[in-house]
C-alpha cells in the first residue's frame, strides 16, 4: 500500500498567473531562452539534411508554446509512452494548455516533447539518442574546473577523521552547487574562475530551514568510521559543477567510512537542459582524470578515487524513466520504492525540480506545513532535500527567516539565493 502526505493536500501550482515565475517559464523562458539556445547550439547539426525534420519540429513546438496550445499526448516510439499517457490523460482530455495545466506536468512534458522532435528513441532515425543539451553540459563541465579544484582542495585540508566537519562541508556544497543550474545560468556566464567559493561564503546565512546538525548526528550514529556505514542514495539533479559537488559528497561519505555504498539515481534521458544521466557522470570522472595534474592536482586525484569507487561497486549508477517524469514521489513505482526501502538508509534528493516532485508541486504553506508531514510521512526511507529555491512552492520553513528573505530579496522564491536542508524520517 502506497503512503501519502499526512498533511491535507492543497491544489497544484499552475502557470496561469502573470508576473509569476511559473508563468514566465512556460510563457517566455522555455521558448525564448531554452529552446532558442538549443537551436543556436545545434545550428551546425540543423544545417544538415539528417536534422531538418527535427529542426522543423522544434520550430513547431516553440510555436505551440508561444500560443499556449492545448497539450497533446506524446507521439513517438519511446518505451515510456504508457507512463506519459497516464500522466497527461486528464490534461489532454480536458484540453488544458501549457499555461493552465499543472506547472510540473507542463514543464516536464515540454522536455519530453523535445526528444519527440529528435525521434530520440527510434533506432532507425539519424537522430537516434542525440542529446540536444550535450554541448551545454560539456561546456558546464569544462568551465567548472577552477571551482571544482578549489572545492576539492577544501576537502583535502580537513583534519583526519573530521567526519562532522567534513559532512557539514559536503552537505552544504551539494546544496549550494544547485545554484549553478545551466537552465538559468548558462555555462559561458561562469567560466574560467572559481565562483563557487564566494557563493558558499555568501550563502551561509541564507538557509530557511537547516536540519544539517540532526542529519549529521543520525548518520554518524548509524555509520561511524570502521563500522558498516550508511547505505546512501543520491537523486541527482544537474550535470556540470553541481554534479561535481554531488561526487564530492559521495567521495567524502565513502572515504570517511560514514557510508559503505552510494547509489546515484540518474536520469534515463536528456531533460531540463543539464539534468545528469549516467553518461554525464562517467564523462565527468574521465574528464577530471585527463586534466593537467600540475594545474589541477585535486581534480586529477579525485578522478582516480572515483574510478576506484565505481570499479569496486562502492559507487553504483542507476537510471530510471521515473526520474524524468512529473509524477509526485508518493506515486513512486513499486520497484523504486522497494529498492529505497530495502537498500537505503538515507536518500539525498537534489535540486528544485526533484523537490517539487517530493511535495507534488502543491501549494503547501511555507511555514505551517512541515517537511515531515508532507514528505517524511510517505517516503520509503529517511530523506534529505537539498534545495535552492527556484519555484514558488515550498514547506517547512522558519517564519522569521522567510520574513527576512522577503524583505531582502523580492525574488527570494525563485532566484536560487535561498535554500533549505530538510530531513524527514521514514514512517515505515
Amino acid at each position: 500500500m502506497k503512503l501519502h502526505p499526512s498533511a491535507t493536500m492543497p491544489p497544484p501550482l499552475t502557470s496561469s498567473t502573470p508576473n509569476t515565475w511559473a508563468y514566465d517559464t512556460m510563457y517566455r523562458r522555455v521558448d525564448r531562452d531554452i529552446l532558442r539556445r538549443l537551436e543556436d547550439e545545434n545550428s551546425e547539426e540543423f544545417s544538415t539534411p539528417e536534422f531538418q525534420e527535427a529542426k522543423l519540429k522544434i520550430a513547431d513546438l516553440r510555436n505551440e508554446l508561444r500560443n499556449s496550445a492545448p497539450i497533446r499526448h506524446i507521439n513517438d516510439t519511446g518505451p515510456d509512452l504508457s507512463s506519459w499517457h497516464l500522466a497527461m490523460s486528464d490534461i489532454v482530455s480536458n484540453q488544458q494548455t501549457y499555461l493552465t495545466a499543472p506547472w510540473l506536468a507542463a514543464e516536464f512534458y515540454v522536455y519530453r516533447r523535445v526528444l519527440e522532435c529528435f525521434d530520440y528513441f527510434n533506432p532507425s532515425s539519424k537522430t537516434f539518442k542525440f542529446d540536444p543539451f550535450l554541448k551545454q553540459k560539456r561546456s558546464g563541465l569544462q568551465t567548472s574546473v577552477a571551482s571544482s579544484e578549489a572545492l576539492l582542495k577544501k576537502f583535502s585540508k580537513l583534519p583526519p577523521k573530521s567526519s562532522s566537519a567534513g559532512l557539514n562541508l559536503a552537505i552544504l556544497s551539494a546544496l549550494w552547487g544547485n545554484k549553478m543550474d545551466l537552465s538559468i545560468w548558462p555555462a559561458d556566464d561562469v567560466g574560467g574562475v572559481d565562483v563557487f567559493s564566494d557563493i558558499l561564503e555568501e550563502a551561509s546565512g541564507n538557509l530557511l530551514w537547516d536540519d544539517t546538525d540532526r542529519l549529521i548526528s543520525d548518520m554518524l550514529a548509524r555509520g561511524s568510521p570502521g563500522e558498516n556505514g550508511n547505505r546512501v542514495h543520491i537523486v541527482v539533479d544537474n550535470a556540470g559543477f553541481e554534479l561535481v559537488t554531488d561526487l564530492a559528497l559521495a567521495d567524502f561519505l565513502i572515504s570517511s567510512g560514514v557510508a559503505s555504498c552510494v547509489t546515484f539515481q540518474l536520469k534515463k534521458h536528456p531533460t531540463f537542459v543539464s539534468d545528469a544521466m549516467e553518461s554525464d557522470l562517467l564523462e565527468t570522472v574521465e574528464y577530471f582524470g585527463g586534466l593537467d595534474g600540475a594545474s589541477n592536482p585535486f581534480c586529477v586525484a579525485a578522478s582516480e578515487r572515483w574510478k576506484s569507487y565505481l570499479a569496486n561497486n562502492q559507487w553504483i549508477c542507476s537510471e530510471d524513466f521515473y526520474w524524468v517524469q512529473p509524477h509526485p514521489m508518493w506515486d513512486m513505482p513499486t520497484h523504486l520504492s522497494s529498492t529505497l526501502s530495502s537498500t537505503c538508509d538515507v536518500c539525498f534528493v537534489k535540486g528544485d525540480a526533484n523537490y517539487r516532485r517530493l511535495i507534488g508541486d502543491l501549494k503547501w504553506d511555507y511555514v505551517t506545513d512541515s517537511f515531515q508531514d508532507v514528505v517524511g510521512s510517505y517516503f520509503p526511507c529517511d530523506v534529505v532535500a537539498l534545495r535552492t529555491l527556484k519555484a514558488e512552492v515550498g514547506c517547512g520553513m522558519v517564519l522569521d527567516s522567510v520574513e527576512v528573505a522577503k524583505e531582502k530579496d523580492p525574488s527570494w522564491q525563485v532566484d536560487g539565493k535561498w535554500g533549505v536542508v530538510h530531513y524527514g524520517k521514514t514512517a515505515k
